[in-house]
């Protein structure tokens, strides 16, 4: 098989990481012959340092020619700390999600056995835990209206969605659902949102064309109890935009860490797989970054753009195997990890690839 993929290393340990995520992509094009052409694109902090601006059209049209995309991350501590900022690292990304039509963030949320000890939760409510989350990605607050009043006192962002927006990602998640548990979980707030309430009714309708799919219609408070307190309950779970990011990120904790969850964004075209880690800028340049969610994302690229199962599965089991070995990065590290055992960013990698 030939195909492009293009790297988007973003920010911060984005650079480290997916340089990485490559390397193990290299290794399958080899050990299962076939050729993947590479290219490299600017987003974020890097791209407005060179360009000016957070995605250059260069970049997007790169984008949009590729098979799929490997990227990292965007943001920069210097943007953070200035809420005036009228270009930001992140409008790279809302623009990319939005240009190539990325509807759908699929978050798998699957914990390896032998990190039942690196999560804070107790080892016996965790065990077992696979869930498959349905984030939304181009409605919400975070493309509503927005803006200031009142002298700049008085801040809005308004909450928008359209029913096709809401029909499209719970088929997907449906879909997704036959081939699972057979159980969907539909996040939302209905008893206060009037987008939450469109939400609901269109995802019952939906409901009716899936009768061999339990669904179950939540309160995104109720979620974000239950999912520490009986995360095994859950099989796949859909939701809207923002109830979506701080969703998956709670739930990394089931995973043991962030940077061990990988995360596809796709839609009619070209999908783009990356860490949901950030760019981390506290440990930048240090080497220490986990690359094991890079690496998790290269394999749900090769699954999910390429229909490469075989490959896919080959990049998982031996995440599976360097672990059952004992090898950690800092941030899965626990008290009984022997010092020898913990890894850098590199050296982790080379550990997975010494097993493909």
């Amino acid at each position: 098989m030939k195909k492009n993929i293009l790297i988007v290393p973003g920010d911060g340990i984005g650079q480290e990481v997916t340089a990485v995520g490559k390397k193990v992509l290299d290794a399958i094009a080899k050990k299962f012959n076939h050729e993947f052409i590479y290219d490299e694109a600017l987003i974020g902090h890097v791209a407005i340092e060179v360009t000016g601006n957070p995605l250059p059209d260069e970049s997007l049209a790169k984008m949009k020619k590729s098979d799929a995309v490997l990227f990292g991350a965007v943001g920069h501590p210097k943007y953070d700390n200035d809420p005036s900022a009228k270009v930001r690292p992140e409008q790279g990304l809302l623009k990319m999600r939005k240009e190539l039509g990325l509807y759908a963030n699929i978050r798998p949320i699957k914990l390896f056995d032998e990190l039942l000890s690196a999560s804070s939760i107790k080892p016996e409510i965790l065990k077992g835990a696979d869930i498959l989350f349905f984030r939304e990605l181009t409605g919400d607050i975070y493309f509503g209206e927005k803006g200031r009043k009142n002298n700049g006192d008085t801040a809005f962002d308004v909450a928008e969605y359209s029913r096709y927006e809401v029909e499209r990602i719970a088929r997907k998640a449906f879909d997704a659902a036959r081939t699972r548990r057979k159980k969907l979980c539909s996040v939302d707030k209905a008893n206060v949102i009037e987008t939450s309430r469109l939400w609901r009714e269109v995802v019952q309708k939906i409901a009716l064309e899936y009768p061999d799919v339990e669904v179950e219609h939540q309160f995104v408070d109720a979620t974000a109890m239950l999912l520490i307190k009986d995360p095994r309950r859950f099989d796949v779970v859909v939701t809207a935009n923002l109830f979506g990011d701080i969703l998956t990120d709670e739930a990394s904790q089931i995973a043991g860490s962030m940077g061990m969850l990988a995360s596809a964004s796709i839609g009619d075209g070209t999908g783009v797989y990356e860490p949901i880690h950030g760019s981390a800028h506290d440990i930048t340049g240090k080497g220490v970054a986990n690359p094991l969610a890079s690496i998790l994302s290269a394999a749900l690229l090769l699954d999910i753009s390429f229909g490469l199962k075989k490959e896919s599965d080959s990049i998982i089991n031996a995440v599976d195997d360097v672990l059952k070995a004992g090898f950690r990065t800092r941030d899965i590290a626990d008290a009984n990890t022997p010092a020898d055992k913990i890894l850098g960013t590199a050296a982790m990698g080379e550990e997975v690839l010494k097993l493909l």
